[in-house]
Formats: C-alpha cells, sequence, structure tokens
C-alpha cells in the first residue's frame, strides 16, 4: 500500500510557513493541511552541539502547537540550519549579516543538517538529516547581486540552493539536495511509513 493511501485515515498537519517544505511535500504526492502560524520562540542551549541544534528546534516547535491534537492528527515541524566551522549559522537578521554568513561559506565546505519531528496525540519521533556542501570562491558583486537580488533573509546560512546562488555557485553536494532546500523528503517519507505503522 502506498503511504498516501496508508495516510487517508489521518490528517497530516504541517507546521512551516517555508514554501519550499510546502512544494516538497506536495511533489511527494503526501497530502497535507496547512498549520496555522503559531509562535515559538527558537532558543537552544549555549551547550547543544551546533548538528543537535535543528532536531532540538524542531521538537521544540512541535510542543509549542497551541492545542490539543486529534486523535487522527499527525503534526509536522522542521528547523533547518547551516553549519560552518562548527558555528551554527540561521536565518540572517540583516543584510550585513547575509553578506557575513556568504563570505564565511565562499570557497569552503559546509553541513546543512534538517531536524524534523513528527507528533501524535500519543507519540512523538525526531530524527535528522545532513547534507556536505561545497561553494566555489564567491566574489563581493556576486555576493551583493544575491542578496540584493534574491533577499534571502528566511533562509537558513543565507541561500537557497534552489535558487541563482545554488546554480552557480554550488561545486558539490555529498547527501540530500532537498535536505539543503529545507526538507529531507525521501527520509520523511520512509519515517512517516514507520511512524504511522506503530500508531
Amino acid at each position: 500500500m502506498l503511504l498516501n493511501e496508508k495516510l487517508r485515515p489521518y490528517r497530516l498537519l504541517l507546521a512551516s510557513q517555508s514554501p519550499r517544505r510546502r512544494e516538497l511535500l506536495t511533489g511527494s504526492g503526501l497530502p497535507y493541511t496547512l498549520a496555522p502560524k503559531y509562535p515559538c520562540e527558537e532558543r537552544y542551549p549555549d551547550t547543544l552541539p551546533a548538528e543537535e541544534v535543528p532536531l532540538f528546534l524542531s521538537r521544540l516547535k512541535s510542543k509549542a502547537y497551541p492545542g490539543p491534537l486529534a486523535a487522527n492528527d499527525i503534526l509536522l515541524t522542521a528547523d533547518t540550519v547551516v553549519v560552518a566551522a562548527g558555528r551554527v549559522l540561521g536565518k540572517p537578521c540583516d543584510r550585513e549579516d547575509a553578506v557575513r554568513m556568504l563570505r564565511t561559506l565562499s570557497g569552503c565546505s559546509h553541513t546543512v543538517v534538517t531536524g524534523v519531528t513528527f507528533r501524535s496525540e500519543t507519540q512523538i519521533h525526531t530524527f535528522g538529516a545532513r547534507s556536505e556542501v561545497r561553494f566555489r570562491r564567491l566574489t563581493d558583486e556576486e555576493i551583493d547581486y544575491y542578496i540584493d537580488t534574491y533577499r534571502p533573509y528566511d533562509k537558513a546560512g543565507s541561500y537557497g540552493v534552489q535558487e541563482w546562488i545554488g546554480y552557480v555557485a554550488i561545486e558539490h553536494i555529498d547527501g540530500s539536495f532537498y535536505n539543503v532546500m529545507g526538507l529531507p523528503i525521501q527520509k520523511v517519507y520512509t519515517e512517516l511509513e514507520k511512524f504511522i505503522d506503530r500508531l
């Protein structure tokens, strides 16, 4: 039985405002409902290892969901971070921050990690996916053009792999391309199937 058929008795709630995550879920053929936007202060312990941050935050977002889940609800929350030189690069706070991030990534490899949490009325399951990405060296002119044209202020590490910078700057990806885009959809698909089988 295909996963979309297994999902019929359930309501998959996507708690994300990211158009990339919506696009990836739609492309995978999984029916879902967009959860209403709700506040969540995305803070994590300073002692938390960088690659564990998105798993912690995806679980935090899940627990912050307002109101109880119905018996047939499955809530999906996710968080993606870029890790460069052991430091977490989240979403830039302004243009200067975006420039700083892209200069950090220029000519180097970095890691993109996404944490995903599924939660039902009775169960919670969190997992992660990582991809290694290599950027060629970017000129200041290219960085300025990308930021001013695409305004990547809603993206971890100040870039979207599916945009101009992905075409011209990325030399190599080891791991899931879609993870770099914001959701490791193949792993989401297989982990969701296992999650439903346990319900």
